[in-house]
């Protein structure tokens, strides 16, 4: 499990969402920002499910965009800036990580794929 790439960006995803969680102030975006970590700890845990990580990885990570997206609205619509610091772009450092993990999920589903090929082609000769 922890071989794999995608592992390793998923889990750092994680703790860069732990790490915001006890920054963020705002009710909505603790029950968002729990949501997304939520699915991050399901995508790590389901690496024998390749697609169902792969998509699952892949909602996280557009919540994570909607949630920046909020937080980025709220920062130029506000004059009180002192509020926000360095863990309000954590969102979307961890949802590029998804996109990332993802990615490398499906080439590893293609890989597989493409070798249960080979093997069912050797197994008819």
């Amino acid at each position: 499990m922890w071989q794999r790439i995608q592992t390793l960006y998923l889990a750092i995803g994680l703790a860069l969402l732990a790490i915001m969680f006890f920054h963020v102030e705002n009710t909505w975006w603790l029950i968002l920002l729990g949501v997304a970590a939520f699915m991050q700890v399901v995508a790590l845990a389901a690496y024998k499910h390749r697609i169902f990580q792969m998509r699952t990885a892949v909602i996280a990570g557009l919540m994570l965009v909607g949630l920046q997206i909020w937080m980025a609205v709220v920062y130029f619509g506000t004059e009180d800036k002192s509020v926000y610091n360095i863990t309000t772009v954590f969102p979307i450092v961890a949802a590029i990580l998804d996109f990332l993990a993802a990615r490398n999920i499906l080439s590893d589903e293609i890989l597989v794929q493409s070798s249960s090929r080979l093997r069912s082609n050797r197994k008819k000769h």
